[in-house]
C-alpha cells in the first residue's frame, strides 16, 4: 500500500482534501495520480470539487457518516455536488473554515473554543453526535490539530494532560495518541488522510512518524 504521497509536491495533503468512510473529496486540480493514492489507501469513491472556488478543500470541509459541514460561502453548483454524497450543513457566522474548526467522527465532534454554543449545538445535531470545545497542543483550529477515525485520534504532540483527559470523555473506546507529519509537524491534520479502512501521510511524513499513525488508527500488522 502506499503509505505517502504529495499534492502537487506539497506535503500538506489534510489541506487540500477531506476524507470520510465511503468518499474523498478533493479540487479538480488534483493530480491524477494523487487521486489513485488516496482512492486504494483509503478505499473511497474520488468526488472533484472546489470550495468557494478554492482548492483548499481540507480547511474548508468536515463532517461524518451522517453528513457534511462546509464553508457559508460554498455556491449553489459546489453545494449540489457535496449533496450527491449526502446532506450538508453550511456555517453561517464568521468562523466559516469548516476543516479547520471542525474534528469529527461518528462518536463526537470536536470545534473551535469560540465557536458559538448555538452553532456547536447546532453542528452536533446535524452530525448526530456529542459535541466539546477542545484544544490541542493549545491549537484552537482542532481540525488541522488533529485527526479522527472510528477507531482513533492523531493528535498534536504537545497536547497536554488535560486535553487528552477531555476529549478521552467524549471518545471512550477510542484509541488516543499524540504524533508528528511531514519531519516533525505537529498539525497532524494538514498532513495525513485517514478512516477506518486506511490512510494516507504527507510525502516527507518518517518512518517512525507513519508507524505511530499505524499504532493510533489500528493498521499495525
Amino acid at each position: 500500500m502506499q503509505r505517502t504521497i504529495a499534492f502537487a509536491a506539497d506535503p500538506h495533503i489534510g489541506v487540500f482534501a477531506r476524507a470520510f468512510e465511503e468518499f474523498a473529496v478533493v479540487p479538480p486540480t488534483a493530480p491524477d495520480a494523487f487521486v489513485a493514492g488516496i482512492a486504494e489507501a483509503l478505499d473511497v469513491d474520488v468526488v472533484r470539487t472546489t470550495i468557494q472556488g478554492s482548492s483548499i478543500i481540507g480547511s474548508l470541509l468536515a463532517g461524518n457518516s451522517n453528513g457534511m459541514v462546509v464553508s457559508g460561502l460554498v455556491t449553489e453548483d459546489e453545494r449540489a455536488v457535496l449533496e450527491e454524497h449526502g446532506e450538508v450543513m453550511t456555517l453561517g457566522t464568521s468562523m466559516n473554515a469548516a476543516g479547520n474548526v471542525i474534528l469529527a467522527n461518528d462518536q463526537f465532534a470536536a470545534v473551535h473554543p469560540e465557536m458559538s454554543i448555538e452553532e456547536a449545538e447546532a453542528v452536533g445535531t446535524f452530525l448526530g453526535v456529542p459535541v466539546r470545545r477542545l484544544t490541542f497542543g493549545g491549537i484552537k483550529t482542532v481540525g488541522m490539530a488533529a485527526v479522527a477515525t472510528n477507531k482513533g485520534v492523531l493528535i498534536h504532540a504537545r497536547s497536554s494532560d488535560t486535553e487528552v483527559a477531555r476529549l478521552v470523555e467524549c471518545a471512550e473506546g477510542l484509541q488516543i495518541g499524540a504524533g508528528t507529519v511531514n519531519m516533525g509537524g505537529g498539525l497532524v491534520g494538514t498532513g495525513v488522510l485517514a478512516n477506518s479502512k486506511g490512510y494516507i501521510a504527507g510525502l516527507e511524513t518518517t518512518g517512525f512518524e507513519l508507524g505511530r499513525i499505524e499504532e493510533v488508527f489500528g493498521f499495525l500488522e
